[in-house]
C-alpha cells in the first residue's frame, strides 16, 4: 500500500500518550506527503503557553506548516465542538491543494470530533468533572443549575435538577464541545467527505514514563517556571485549568516547594498518559505502532 498519489482525500492521524514522540512521526509523514499538519492538541492552540504544551520548535514548525497551533489567546473559550467546525473548515482548503494532510495531537475528543463527528455522547472529561465538581462544593447546586439551564434550557426543563451528578454530568458536556446535552441523541457517526487513517504510537510503560520525566525536567530548563510566572493572574481560566500548571500554581501561591511540583507534574502527567491510552484503545480503528518511520507506516496499513 503505497501513502502517496491517492485519488481520494485521506486524512492521516497520529495520536497516542503525551511524550511518546507524534510530532517527530507526524512531521516525518508530512513531509513524505509534502502536506500539511492539523494538530489535535486542546492546549498547544494556545500562543501564551509554548513550553508548558510542548508545541512543535520553530524548526519544526519551518519543515511543515501547522493549523492550531498558537492561534488563540487563554481568554478565548474553545471546545472540540468548535474545534470541529474550524478543523473541517480548514480541511477543505488544504484538500483543495493536497490528496492527503497529517492531524497530529492527543486530545481524544478533539480527533472524535473531527473523524467521526459529536453525535455520540462524549465520554468524560475529568479535569472539567472536577472543575464543576469544586464549583458544586464552594457555590452550590443552584449556580451549576442556573448555568445550564442558560445553556441547555431544553434538557433543564425536562431532567431531575436537583440531581448533582446529572447536573454536571450535563455541564460537563455543554462546556466540552459546545453544544447543548439535549442534542446528543447516540446516533451513527458522520460521514466525512474523505477517508481516515489512524496510526496510534506507543511504547513500554517504563520507557514512556522515563521520556515524560525527562521531558518535564527539559521544560522546566528552557523557562517553564517563568512562563507559568507570566500567566499566574490568568490561572482562573480553564485553559490553564491542566496538568503542570496547577501544580506551579500551587508553588507560585506558597503551598508547595517548588521540588514537590516537578514531582507533582511527573506523576500527575504519568497519569494523564494512562487515561489518553485507554481512551484511544476503545478505537478499534487505531493502527498501533511502536517508533514508526514512514516506510514502517507504509507496510503496517
Amino acid at each position: 500500500m503505497q501513502i502517496v498519489n491517492r485519488q481520494s482525500p485521506i486524512l492521516y492521524v497520529v495520536c497516542g500518550p503525551t511524550a511518546v514522540g507524534k510530532t517527530d512521526v507526524a512531521i516525518e509523514l508530512a513531509e513524505k506527503l509534502q502536506t500539511e499538519i492539523i494538530s489535535a492538541d486542546s492546549r498547544q492552540l494556545y500562543r501564551e503557553i509554548p513550553i508548558g504544551t510542548a508545541q512543535p520548535t520553530a524548526e519544526q514548525l519551518n519543515r511543515v506548516k501547522h493549523h492550531f497551533i498558537a492561534e488563540r489567546s487563554l481568554e478565548e473559550d474553545y471546545n472540540a465542538g468548535m474545534f470541529e467546525r474550524d478543523a473541517l473548515q480548514r480541511l477543505d482548503q488544504l484538500f483543495a491543494k493536497y490528496d492527503s494532510v497529517v492531524c497530529c495531537g492527543g486530545t481524544g475528543l478533539y480527533i472524535k470530533a473531527l473523524c467521526d463527528g459529536l453525535d455520540d455522547l462524549p465520554e468524560a472529561d475529568e479535569e472539567l468533572r472536577n472543575q464543576l465538581t469544586e464549583r458544586l462544593e464552594t457555590e452550590g447546586l443552584a449556580s451549576l443549575q442556573q448555568q445550564l439551564q442558560q445553556l441547555d434550557p431544553m434538557h433543564y426543563a425536562k431532567m431531575d435538577v436537583q440531581n448533582p451528578q446529572r447536573v454536571i454530568r450535563a455541564l460537563e458536556v455543554c462546556l466540552s464541545t459546545g453544544k447543548p446535552f439535549s442534542s446528543f441523541h447516540g446516533g451513527e457517526k458522520v460521514q466525512r467527505p474523505f477517508r481516515v487513517i489512524k496510526i496510534g504510537l506507543e511504547l513500554p510503560r517504563q520507557e514512556l514514563y522515563d521520556r515524560i520525566n525527562n521531558r518535564v525536567d527539559e521544560m522546566l530548563e528552557s523557562g517553564w517556571l517563568d512562563e507559568a510566572k507570566a500567566v499566574f493572574e490568568k490561572r482562573h481560566l480553564n485553559a490553564l485549568n491542566t496538568v503542570g500548571y496547577k501544580e506551579l500554581f500551587a508553588h507560585l501561591e506558597g503551598k508547595t516547594t517548588l521540588q514537590e511540583s516537578i514531582e507533582k507534574i511527573k506523576t500527575n502527567t504519568r497519569r494523564f498518559a494512562k487515561r489518553q491510552m485507554t481512551w484511544f484503545k476503545k478505537d478499534g480503528e487505531i493502527h498501533w505502532m511502536q517508533r514508526p518511520s514512514v516506510s514502517d507506516i507504509d507496510k503496517n496499513l
